[in-house]
């Protein structure tokens, strides 16, 4: 099995892509049964994990696999307990349960078999490991947890070792269950979604980001970082690098410059 993130970019921004606050005047928030909304396939506005995984989940239920949805805590520079804010989707083949994930924009989620101790490595050379964790009100409790470089992050990364990316059990998840925190994501006044602009995108050997106007970026070897002054630059950058298509006044409304 493969990641779809592999294959196109992974964007997240207030306008839409793998994580993103919504525009002014808008929200996310949308009813599962909407998930063949065109937007995040072919509007190049991206989209984030409830819309990413979402649209995943009905792509793979469509070609037979047997799939179902799971919700996570994102600890990323967490401080306290997180709330339920990640979706992604739990596949079995075989007998055996995978985890595929195509919308984790805080850097990047390879496919592994839900086993303690199964490991995997990103194109950016990072390593990837699942472990068992303690039971979570009688559900055995994982950890994904990354060590690589925190240049192939969104800016929350941090070195030294494997670092927890997010937890989760597999208890079912309702379309209730991802309503509730679609709508926390995209409105609530402490989510990062709500707070700036985001954008990401898994490159074929690395990872940018675009955190309001800094923007990060490693392929192979090479690094680059800084701020973007022009909103003319902005505008490029979002469209040639993260595919996603802003018009001036949609710029404008961002309240970056």
């Amino acid at each position: 099995m493969r990641n779809a993130a592999d294959d196109g970019p992974r964007p997240v921004t207030p306008t839409s892509p793998p994580e993103p606050r919504p525009p002014p005047g808008r929200t996310h928030p949308r009813h599962p049964d909407e998930s063949q909304d065109p937007e995040p396939s072919s509007a190049r506005r991206g989209g984030y994990c409830f819309e990413h995984n979402r649209l995943f989940l009905d792509a793979l239920t469509e070609l037979g696999f047997a799939a179902r949805p799971v919700l996570a805590r994102v600890w990323i520079a967490a401080t306290e307990v997180p709330p339920l804010t990640h979706t992604f989707s739990l596949v079995t083949i075989d007998g055996q349960a995978w985890i595929a994930d195509t919308g984790f924009g805080g850097s990047y989620t390879p496919v592994l078999p839900l086993a303690d101790g199964a490991e995997a490595t990103a194109p950016d050379g990072a390593r990837f490991r699942l472990e068992a964790t303690s039971r979570d009100h009688g559900e055995q409790g994982w950890m994904l947890l990354r060590d690589g470089d925190p240049m192939t992050t969104d800016g929350r990364g941090a070195s030294g070792g494997f670092q927890p990316q997010y937890s989760f059990t597999i208890a079912e998840v309702f379309d209730a269950d991802l309503l509730l925190g679609n709508h926390w994501t995209s409105t609530a006044p402490a989510s990062r979604f709500t707070q700036t602009a985001i954008a990401s995108i898994v490159l074929p050997n690395g990872f940018a980001s675009l955190m309001g106007r800094t923007y990060r970026r490693r392929s192979g070897t090479d690094t680059a970082s800084g701020e973007i002054t022009d909103p003319r630059v902005y505008r490029i950058r979002m469209s040639l690098l993260f595919g996603i298509d802003l018009s001036v006044e949609d710029i404008a409304a961002l309240n970056l410059f």
